[in-house]
């Protein structure tokens, strides 16, 4: 069996500054994301999941969006350089906490840029998003490491959404969801299969055919429930008023042990 640990980190003081690009600014309740964020964290412990949590980065308004610093294939955790400079500080301490968990550790650098929100994967198959955060020297360094552990890396235009996971995410069949007004291009993946919401674009696979799902996103839930898929929903408002959702908020760790 595969083990199951889940890297998070907790909301920066900082969060209401995070940044927005696609949407407008609205005001960010941090207590109650924190909540939120607690919530997330129980869920995926509910689900058999053990947590990890990065090291603070309380300077980082977008620090909680652990996604982003860190993408993990196989045993190489590879830490993001991203296209907004002010998210470059949240890589720090990650090295140490995946070292131990057994990873190799590269980095992407100058030229590139990426966040590890434009990497969309399924098994050996690696789409990367490139717009604003992620550029094709980015997505060039990647494809030479992911080659060395057998993937295939895709470069896909992404300019109606923050991140490709955006817009974007997969089941565990492999059919690739999302929601249609916020993506380039859904012919790029056979049997698309658009949602009715922006948030039911969005799914973390919990093991199996259970997903982890936003609460804001009733109609996907349904959508998808009647697929046969066991659906777990938690409620993420506050960060979703900053373009998130709910696969920003942990990196699996399915690596070696």
């Amino acid at each position: 069996m595969d083990r199951r640990l889940a890297l998070v980190r907790r909301p920066s003081p900082l969060l209401a500054d995070g940044l927005v690009t696609h949407i407008e600014r609205t005001p960010v309740d941090v207590d109650l994301a924190v909540r939120q964020w607690q919530g997330y964290v129980d869920a995926l412990v509910d689900q058999g999941w053990q947590v990890i949590e990065a090291p603070p980065a309380d300077a980082c308004p977008d620090g909680v969006f652990i996604e982003d610093p860190v993408f993990v294939h196989r045993d190489l955790a590879v830490l993001m350089r991203s296209g907004a400079p002010e998210r470059r500080g949240e890589t720090e301490g990650l090295a140490d906490v995946l070292t131990a968990q057994g990873y190799r550790i590269a980095a992407i650098e100058e030229p590139g840029t990426m966040d590890g929100g434009d990497i969309l994967t399924h098994g050996d198959q690696v789409w990367v998003g490139v717009g604003g955060r992620t550029n094709q020297a980015g997505v060039d360094q990647l494809a030479v490491l992911l080659s060395e552990l057998g993937a295939t890396v895709t470069a896909v235009p992404t300019t109606k959404a923050l991140h490709l996971k955006s817009a974007v995410t997969a089941l565990p069949d492999g059919t690739v969801i999302g929601y249609e007004p916020v993506v380039d291009d859904p012919t790029t993946w056979p049997g698309f299969l658009a949602m009715p919401e922006e948030p039911g674009a969005h799914v973390v696979l919990l093991g199996d055919d259970r997903l982890l799902m936003s609460a804001a996103a009733p109609e996907s839930t349904g959508l998808l429930a009647a697929r046969g898929l066991d659906v777990v929903t938690v409620d993420i408002s506050e960060f979703e008023k900053l373009e998130a959702c709910v696969t920003c908020l942990s990196v699996r760790l399915r690596g070696p042990a």
